[in-house]
């Protein structure tokens, strides 16, 4: 990864920060508001990435009007900026907050708990949908021990703020040498793992039937779940006439059995995929249309 220079780094870093400042100092409500006036303007007047968006919904929802499919992709757009704008506002994201703006927050951290109690943790799988780093504050809010991975930042002043929106959440580094050891030995002890299913690995791994083609899917999610014998909660987060919704669609459990753990969690990992492919087509401007890595597109083959 190559170094930035430090004019850069401190160039992007007080430009974050005076946007930060600007978006904490209007009310929540308002922020929201200008975030869905600058999405509409982007698509529909900028045309932001429009030929490439709109030829992915074509090819997903061909029954659906263009005049539909535009909004979809202003309000997926939308979805993205009002995200940006909750990760900014995320230290004042209390629980009072959580109460008034999380449907149904505390039932579902208590139905999380019940399987951490179970003693070998629980992997929840939450796909870029609605705000997803809601379902992590909520439920963190909540009481729950939940821990989640994420990349380093290019920029180190950068990569310092976003640990600091995490929160209550405990992040564990991807890509370091202990990353594998770090997850497993938290499950082991009973703790709640959040992740993004991988959608588009660069090696060939488990190919799925999603959104009408094939999508290569990392099972490394499910693989967690084998290997600490623990259950995997697919949930999706979905926006809601200003509120959240944290949608429980199923809980999978490994097979305590199965003699090929790798070809184990590939089986739950096309099932988890099969049940995010119906929640998506039922609400599609929630989902992350904007990808610079399309999911559906071929892996490329090695070298």
């Amino acid at each position: 990864m190559a170094h930035k220079s430090s004019f850069t780094v401190n160039f992007e870093y007080y430009l974050l920060r005076f946007f930060c400042g600007f978006v904490n100092l209007i009310p929540y409500r308002a922020a929201m508001f200008v975030a869905a006036i600058f999405a509409w303007i982007a698509v529909r007047v900028f045309k932001l990435h429009g030929k490439r968006t709109m030829a992915r919904l074509r090819s997903v929802f061909p029954e659906k009007p263009e005049k539909e499919l535009k909004r979809i992709a202003w309000r997926s757009f939308a979805n993205i900026l009002e995200t940006g704008v909750e990760m900014i506002r995320a230290p004042k994201l209390t629980r009072r907050w959580m109460d008034k703006y999380v449907l149904d927050g505390k039932l579902y951290k208590d139905r999380l708990q019940a399987y951490v109690d179970e003693g070998n943790g629980v992997v929840i799988m939450v796909p870029h949908s609605g705000n997803w780093y809601m379902a992590a504050w909520s439920m963190a809010k909540y009481g729950l021990r939940l821990f989640a991975i994420a990349a380093k930042q290019r920029n180190p002043k950068i990569n310092e703020w976003m640990k600091r929106q995490y929160g209550d959440i405990e992040v564990v580094e991807r890509g370091s040498a202990k990353t594998l050891v770090e997850i497993r030995r938290k499950l082991s002890t009973g703790r709640a793992f959040a992740i993004l299913p991988d959608l588009r690995v660069k090696e060939k791994d488990v190919e799925v039937d999603f959104l009408g083609g094939k999508a290569n899917v990392s099972h490394a999610g499910a693989m967690f779940a084998v290997k600490c014998a623990c259950p995997i909660v697919v949930a999706v987060m979905r926006r809601e006439k200003g509120k959240h919704i944290f949608d429980h669609l199923a809980t999978l459990r490994p097979n305590p059995c199965a003699a090929d753990k790798k070809e184990e969690a590939a089986r739950l990992t096309r099932a988890a995929m099969a049940l995010l492919d119906e929640k998506i087509r039922l609400h599609p401007e929630h989902w992350f249309w904007y990808n610079k890595r399309w999911i559906l597109e071929p892996v490329a083959p090695k070298a």
